[in-house]
């Protein structure tokens, strides 16, 4: 089952490649005052063990497992997913600008796979941002932050100043949706990475208590 779910992204991955995505803008939004120099997602700030379920949606295919997240110093996090049994199946550790590779089950060792856990994780797990524009719309705040050829919009919901969504794009073009449900600044129950321009969904859900 891996080893045909792997095949089918790969092939359609490199299809897909070729088609480009819609260009990102804002809309139904007024510009504000640059309050914010900076503004944060802290979701994975703590250095509590952050413990979901995960389910992959990859294209028409689907992967379960356990999925494991936890700071262990200030710039870098481990992450490491089993299967629902406990087998481990990819082990890493990852920051802004490193990645290091401690274990990876055999079907899943392709260069691919691995450049696709890594920007996905780079980027959720992505603390700091740098404030452009500010905007507002009726219910939330938006920040966008620009470095070279990426930006990110960073809504943050006016009522509690959670973070619930995140936009990220790269030369305009939507790439990745990020939604979080949160009821504290530093863990979401439920977080959804939306890809835009390949089929694939990654959910996470909260098996843990946290205070």
């Amino acid at each position: 089952m891996r080893r045909f779910l792997l095949l089918s992204f790969l092939y359609s991955s490199l299809f897909l490649l070729l088609i480009s995505c819609k260009t990102y803008q804002l809309k139904d939004v007024k510009p504000i005052s640059n309050f914010e120099k900076t503004v944060e997602n802290l979701y994975f700030s703590s250095k509590q063990d952050y413990v979901y379920k995960c389910r992959m949606d990859i294209y028409k295919n689907h992967v379960s497992g356990i999925l494991i997240i936890k700071k262990i110093s200030d710039d870098t996090h481990r992450v490491v997913m089993t299967s629902d049994f406990g087998n481990k199946m990819i082990d890493f550790e990852i920051s802004e600008n490193n990645f290091k590779l401690n274990y990876v089950l055999a079907d899943l060792d392709k260069k691919m796979v691995i450049n696709f856990l890594k920007n996905d994780f780079q980027e959720l797990l992505r603390q700091k941002y740098l404030v452009n524009e500010s905007f507002e719309n009726e219910n939330s705040r938006i920040y966008l932050s620009k470095t070279k050829k990426k930006s990110y919009y960073l809504f943050f919901n006016k009522e509690n100043s959670l973070l619930k969504q995140i936009i990220y794009t790269k030369s305009n073009k939507e790439k990745i949706d990020f939604s979080f449900d949160a009821k504290k600044p530093t863990f979401a129950e439920m977080i959804l990475l939306d890809h835009k321009d390949f089929k694939i969904n990654i959910k996470l859900f909260q098996i843990t208590e946290t205070e």
